[in-house]
């Protein structure tokens, strides 16, 4: 820390600029909002409204709909796990560095595609019923996450 870099704490300083105060303030009269037009009434206008022209938001077309509640569940299916070496502890950080699945999203579920050989301990959020016994049937364990 030296002199060049001292400021002051974050929100104390306040705008002292007073507008609207009188000729001898620098700023009276029409307070900077020039003279007449829409904007230098009060109120102004609602966010998106283009002058009565048709809004952006009402001009494009609307198609389908979207759940704001749904939910991205990455889904691997266990003849994917085959590639770790036996007993070792399966995650979604690890499925991300071995480059089974690009990112975890909202969950990770193990499905029962395919055969398993190895013993693995598996931690997802979920795990299908057959994914699940076949985990179980190698010796491995299925923990949720």
């Amino acid at each position: 820390m030296d002199l060049s870099n001292l400021r002051p704490a974050e929100g104390s300083k306040h705008n002292s600029f007073r507008r609207g105060r009188g000729h001898g303030s620098g700023n009276g009269k029409t307070a900077g909002k020039g003279h007449k037009g829409q904007k230098a009434r009060s109120g102004g206008t609602r966010p998106g409204f283009e002058g009565g022209q048709m809004p952006l938001y009402r001009r494009i077309p609307k198609r389908g709909f979207k759940n704001r509640n749904s939910k991205d569940i990455v889904g691997v299916n266990v003849s994917k796990l085959e590639c770790f070496d036996n007993g070792s502890e399966v995650t979604a950080k690890l499925l991300i560095e071995a480059g089974i699945i690009k990112k975890e999203r909202d969950g990770l579920k193990i499905l029962g595609n395919g055969e398993l050989t190895k013993k693995l301990n598996v931690k997802a959020h979920a795990f299908s019923e057959s994914a699940k016994s076949k985990i179980e049937a190698s010796g491995g364990t299925c923990e949720v996450v």
